[in-house]
């Protein structure tokens, strides 16, 4: 069996402008049993300075989150569409999400989750491959072909969306609510799902 190291991109130049504006490469985190991967868009300046996905204000959003439905962080993985920080934290352009897709595609293919939920707008249409409206579609459950195997793609709002708009909040919670049942991780099987490791 490889290692979660095999998933860890230690040097990549394919996206000049990406190599300029990034300090370190950022590595998805998390276990390679994760029932759960949560896909964002790419690294922040948190992110970027501590070579962890999603550690800023939106990564507390997400975690508090995470407990409340009884996913904990350690217990799911949590990577991005490209692993470098853009410039300005712009969205990354096509050329950068393919450049970095068979990253992707590598980390999701060997996790092989029982569902990935993408954080926004550009994972959900990454992945989907179609313009997603994110705050009316989140919640929904799609299938999706990733390298040609069947996956199950639960829409979510980005965690920031809910700083910047309150009403988010509730949308955000039922969509990890379900997540969490997707993984079979309810208030009952909870205690369960976290033994199966030991």
């Amino acid at each position: 069996m490889e290692s979660m190291e095999d998933l860890c991109v230690t040097e990549c130049t394919r996206c000049p402008a990406l190599v300029d504006s990034r300090s370190q490469i950022v590595n998805g985190t998390g276990p390679e049993d994760a029932d759960v991967v949560f896909v964002g868009e790419g690294p922040g300046a948190n992110e970027d300075a501590e070579g962890e996905p999603f550690v800023g204000r939106s990564g507390t959003v997400l975690d508090d989150q995470l407990r409340i439905v009884g996913l904990e962080r350690d217990r799911v993985r949590i990577t991005n569409c490209v692993r470098c920080r853009p410039p300005e934290n712009r969205d990354p352009t096509k050329d950068e999400l393919a450049n970095c897709r068979g990253y992707l595609e590598a980390e999701l293919g060997r996790l092989d989750p029982e569902v990935i939920v993408t954080l926004g707008k550009v994972p959900s249409e990454h992945l989907l491959e179609r313009s997603v409206a994110v705050t009316k579609e989140a919640g929904t459950l799609e299938d999706v072909r990733i390298e040609g195997t069947p996956r199950r793609l639960l829409i979510c709002v980005h965690p920031a969306a809910t700083l910047y708009d309150r009403s988010q909040e509730e949308t955000f919670a039922s969509a990890l609510e379900r997540a969490a049942d997707l993984a079979d991780v309810g208030d009952d099987g909870s205690g369960q799902t976290r033994l199966d490791g030991f």
